[in-house]
């Protein structure tokens, strides 16, 4: 046996941070798409395919220490050797693996080989009294070890309470759709080898089925999932022609106002497509695409605020919008208040976040402060609060239903914070982990603020102030762009691959 450390070139200093592991995989069973799942679980990101793995790390240069055990009994050994040298290539990820055998691929990465059969390593009395141990425990178990029932992979039922790792590796191996079960499990990625219920993977599952399923698996997804915190109300993947996906998503805000009914989705061609919130049929487009857009929001008025990312802000009008004409156009000659709002956040925007209220735009920097612009007759008030160590990633803005606004911000540094520009911030965060903000949404609801919370590692939160403050999960499986919280609570997830209608059990 072997223990292959294959990365020795990483220049950090050797503190209490830097040895920490960050992740660890036994791999036995495991193929190189499940064993990039869990190392990205346990790395806080959201990746679907060891090259998405690659990608991400190769965007974030913090040291990373990663261990992958028993190499030599994992279902693809070949391919996760590749996967771990590629791995081993980047200068800020130390790596060690255990292997049998190492490849002339893995030796000629030149890694520090320690042999744990060299008798430095070794002590021959105590492993004669662990095996004695072993053999003795052997012949007193008189029961034939229970075997794995086979699993029916057309079957929900049977997919959802067997091994995730075991259909995984099938479902990788197999030719055939499985009833639309193989692609949706495969687009849910790790979000269905974690440890839940078979209720709880049964929703997963429901939310990433194609239009080209077997419509049998809706419905006995749906009944597996009666338990879960969630139910699906509708879904758009991609490949879907009826109703047509509407693309990535980067961005998500709910109409109100003219728009009250439709969703706006950014994609990442800076395309922006309305769709119904009912049912997600198309329901227009804008005119003009965006082209490095980062960011939507939709005003009462109609207007769509659209955001790129040098900090530009681009107002465009639905066409399902009303326009003045006549003598009212002439009257109305001059800037809009929101062109007025969107000419003075101009030089405070310079981030990746944005959202609008009725009278409002709240804008984040890449130095952690939050914005809010609110126009008073001709005139606009500026308040400015620092509220994160790092960036703000996601804004969303509330107005209860006894008036003020509430200014919801997540920032790079994990933190949630709560700010009522009218008061000093609350000195607590209202949600903080080790992960990165993604997206934020949030709506008044019987007489509380509904908020959802998107992380970088594929987590949404959802919760009700003034209720129960019961927080549900849920997990698409592929990193969170957009959420948009509907005036009845229910919650839209936008994805790269998808976007889904969920409404709490």
């Amino acid at each position: 046996m072997f223990l292959a450390w294959l990365v020795e070139h990483a220049t950090e200093p050797d503190t209490e941070a830097a040895r920490r592991v960050h992740a660890l995989v036994p791999l036995t069973g495991h193929s190189a798409r499940t064993a990039a799942w869990q190392i990205a679980e346990q790395l806080q990101i959201a990746a679907r395919t060891p090259g998405e793995l690659l990608s991400m790390l190769a965007r974030d240069r913090r040291r990373t220490v990663i261990v992958l055990p028993d190499l030599h009994e994992s279902a693809e050994p070949a391919e996760i050797e590749e996967l771990a040298c590629s791995l081993a290539a980047f200068a800020h990820v130390r790596l060690i693996v255990e292997i049998r055998h190492p490849s002339a691929t893995v030796l000629a990465r030149d890694p520090a080989v320690m042999d744990l059969t060299a008798p430095q390593w070794t002590d021959s009395d105590r492993y004669a009294a662990w095996a004695a141990a072993e053999l003795s425990t052997e012949q007193e178990t008189t029961a034939a070890p229970d075997r794995p029932a086979r699993v029916n992979l057309d079957d929900p039922a049977s997919v959802c309470g067997a091994d995730p790792v075991t259909i995984t590796t099938a479902y990788e191996n197999a030719t055939e759709p499985h009833g639309g079960l193989r692609a949706a499990w495969l687009r849910s990625g790790a979000s269905v080898t974690r440890p839940q219920d078979p209720s709880a993977r049964a929703a997963v599952l429901w939310s990433a089925l194609g239009d080209d399923a077997d419509p049998r698996m809706e419905n006995e997804l749906s009944t597996l999932a009666r338990e879960a915190e969630w139910r699906v109300r509708w879904r758009r993947v991609r490949g879907d022609i009826s109703p047509p996906w509407p693309g990535p998503v980067r961005s998500l805000s709910a109409g109100w106002g003219e728009l009250a009914g439709t969703v706006a989705v950014l994609d990442h061609q800076g395309v922006v497509r309305l769709v119904t919130d009912g049912d997600g049929h198309p329901a227009g487009r804008l005119q003009r695409p965006v082209p490095g857009a980062v960011a939507v929001a939709v005003t009462s008025e109609g207007t769509v605020v659209v955001l790129d990312h040098h900090g530009r802000l681009t107002l465009q009008k639905s066409p399902t919008a009303s326009r003045p004409s006549g003598i009212a156009s002439l009257l109305q000659a001059g800037p809009s208040p929101w062109e007025s709002l969107a000419a003075e956040a101009a030089r405070h925007v310079r981030g990746p976040a944005l959202a609008c209220a009725s009278t409002s735009l709240a804008a984040g920097s890449t130095e952690g402060a939050v914005h809010v612009l609110t126009a008073h007759g001709e005139g606009t008030e500026d308040v400015s609060r620092t509220l994160h160590d790092e960036a703000v990633t996601a804004l969303t803005v509330v107005e209860p239903a006894e008036g003020g606004l509430l200014v919801y911000s997540g920032g790079q540094d994990g933190r949630v914070r709560l700010w009522d520009p009218d008061r000093e911030p609350l000195g607590t965060p209202v949600a903080e982990r080790d992960c990165q903000v993604t997206a934020l949404a949030g709506a008044p609801l019987d007489g509380g603020v509904a908020l959802a919370i998107g992380w970088a590692d594929g987590l949404v939160e959802y919760t009700v102030t003034g209720a129960d403050h019961r927080v549900r999960h849920f997990r698409p499986g592929l990193p969170v762009r957009g959420l948009s919280v509907l005036p009845g609570g229910d919650m839209l997830i936008g994805t790269e691959e998808s976007l889904v209608r969920l409404e709490a059990c």
